[in-house]
């Protein structure tokens, strides 16, 4: 499986296909400013695009003592933000599915599908997630990514996932179910790791939050196509089955769904809380501050 990371370094934008141990040089290397349109003039080939960046010439040597200068970005991440559209659908997961549905042999609707955001609505491990000052209670969704790059036609092609966490107003939402739309309006944080393969179909993790320096509450979760309630390929193909979602040279990062969160174990997230997302069976980590839009409040 091929498997890269995007950042800047210097103002440039580059890729990186492993992180060594601190105290070790990181190379790096060049595939143009618009790594998804270098995936599509590789043919969509993840292996092709990554042959090309270490080919094209020698790499960037980043020295260990300047490695805290690169900037890690979210993965194929265009240069023109408005060009990244930022979805997804909700109560996908069978722990989130009524028994009678679960139970049912017919054919089930098409979960709820979101619109979350343009490319400025995405945060890596690191950067702050932003609270919209109204919210009324906030939860982390620790999900798999789906990453989408429209062809010339504008036909979404599959290329890879990552694996991010959809950062939502629960409490907008359980006051008012058609409010879907604005209790998603929150940022999203993404893993800069880009995984050129099938989306996984177990994992697993667990999620803490840290509030005044020490661990207020945590937890596990399960995710991936297995513990979904619906066909992946048959949400998928429904939804970019709407031609206005469709744009040469698109780039589709969508969130297929989450288990059970902090909030459905009783507990309020805060202002400054820290929150950390570990994918263990996939070794990769998200760890986000939350900032309540200038306002130091904390949910009862």
């Amino acid at each position: 499986m091929t498997q890269f990371f995007a950042c800047t370094y210097q103002g440039e934008r580059l890729v990186g296909f492993d992180e060594p141990a601190d105290g070790a040089p990181l190379h790096l290397y060049r595939a143009g400013d618009d790594h998804g349109a270098a995936l599509a003039a590789a043919g969509f080939d993840a292996a092709a695009f990554a042959a090309a960046a270490q080919a094209a010439g020698p790499a960037v040597t980043v020295p260990a003592d300047r490695r805290h200068e690169i900037r890690h970005l979210p993965p194929l991440l265009p240069t023109e933000l408005g060009n990244a559209l930022v979805s997804g659908f909700m109560q996908t997961h069978n722990v989130k599915v009524s028994q009678e549905a679960a139970e049912d042999g017919g054919e089930r609707p098409q979960p709820n599908w979101f619109f979350k955001g343009l490319g400025t609505s995405l945060r890596v491990s690191g950067d702050e997630l932003t609270v919209p000052a109204a919210a009324v209670a906030v939860c982390e969704e620790a999900e798999v990514v789906l990453i989408y790059v429209d062809d010339e036609q504008g036909t979404p092609r599959y290329v890879g996932h990552t694996f991010g966490n959809d950062l939502t107003d629960i409490g907008r939402f359980k006051r008012n179910n058609g409010h879907l739309s604005y209790a998603k309006l929150c940022d999203a944080a993404v893993s800069p790791w880009f995984f050129a393969a099938e989306p996984p179909r177990s994992v697993t993790g667990k999620v803490s939050v840290e509030r005044d320096g020490v661990t207020a509450w945590e937890g596990g979760f399960t995710t991936g196509t297995d513990a979904l309630a619906y066909r992946l390929d048959d949400m998928m193909e429904h939804l970019f089955a709407y031609p206005p979602l469709h744009h040469p040279g698109r780039v589709h990062y969508v969130f297929i769904g989450a288990d059970r969160s902090s909030f459905h174990a009783g507990f309020r997230i805060a202002h400054g809380d820290r929150l950390t997302i570990d994918v263990t069976s996939h070794g990769v980590a998200l760890t986000s501050t939350i900032s309540w839009d200038g306002a130091e409040r904390r949910v009862d």
